[in-house]
């Protein structure tokens, strides 16, 4: 059995950013990247996903923000990006797929927590997390991989080394020194990727690394007295940090069994009305058919 888990607020941001026209329905509302990640889903369906789980930043706000003011709030996203938010999920529903819409937790939380059900599912084999979201890294290993969509970029443990520098395990800790933009944290003056990886393919974890530079014996590591210092002064915030980083493993997302596609949803029919894409709904219908799924599942 193969899961996938898809990071549903990268697909609809890439979608909306995509250079594609827009699609309004007759009320005037703009549907464009919701009916693309709609379709691309079903495509995932047609070309054999049996098993999906899509998790949905229902709030862009979660519990970290109250760890750091400037943490991502969804200021300057579009507004008309963040109305398709709801209409994603509820059209992804429709569709049959699960949606798993975060308040308390984010997306990535969500991936985490469905990837460690997953892995420890003796049935499953492969569980392929559908995002390049940096974070999401740590989460590989074992039966779990991270899939770039877009680039067609498959990473499984080896891969997230050769991209970072570090282990999965060190991702938090290599965001922390280094930072992440996207999610609106700075990370330690001076470390850069290349610092940071050098250091954490030592020491694995920013705890393990010594205050007293003569101690590091790292290759290419250029400035230590000035970086130690740097680290020694605010390992309290790199802490912080780290946090921030670290996926939250207990977000809620079911069983694996709970994943399975058992067709579309009657309100799908209404969706794709609005989509101007009744093809969508005849081929979720089609493969329903063609996997067995009797008539008192379709809703």
């Amino acid at each position: 059995m193969q899961i996938h888990l898809v990071d549903g607020t990268y697909e609809l941001f890439r979608q909306f950013l995509a250079p594609r026209p827009g699609h309004r329905d007759d009320d005037g509302v703009e549907l464009g990247a919701t009916r693309a990640v709609v379709s691309s889903m079903m495509t995932m369906l047609e070309e054999g996903a049996t098993h999906i789980g899509v998790a949905c930043d229902h709030v862009i706000e979660s519990f970290r923000n109250d760890l750091w003011e400037t943490y991502k709030n969804g200021d300057g996203i579009d507004p008309v990006l963040k109305a398709q938010f709801p209409l994603l999920e509820d059209a992804l529903s429709a569709l049959g797929v699960t949606v798993w819409p975060m308040v308390e937790f984010e997306a990535d939380d969500a991936l985490g927590a469905a990837a460690v059900v997953a892995a420890n599912d003796a049935r499953v084999d492969r569980v392929i997390i559908c995002t390049p979201d940096k974070d999401m890294g740590q989460c590989v290993g074992g039966k779990v991989f991270q899939l770039d969509r877009r680039r067609d970029v498959l990473l499984d443990a080896e891969g997230v080394r050769e991209k970072f520098g570090v282990l999965p395990e060190s991702i938090p800790d290599w965001l922390a020194l280094v930072g992440d933009s996207a999610d609106g944290f700075p990370g330690l003056p001076g470390f850069g990727a290349k610092t940071a990886a050098a250091l954490l393919d030592r020491y694995r974890h920013i705890e393990a690394i010594p205050d007293d530079p003569k101690a590091w014996n790292i290759v290419g590591v250029r400035g230590a007295d000035r970086l130690a210092a740097t680290l020694t002064a605010g390992r309290e915030v790199a802490a912080r940090f780290k946090v921030l980083a670290t996926l939250r493993l207990d977000a809620p997302v079911g069983e694996v069994d709970e994943w399975e596609w058992r067709g579309p949803t009657a309100a799908l029919d209404d969706w794709c009305t609005r989509f101007g894409s009744p093809r969508l709904a005849d081929r979720a219908a089609s493969l329903a058919t063609k996997r067995g799924i009797g008539k008192s599942k379709l809703g």
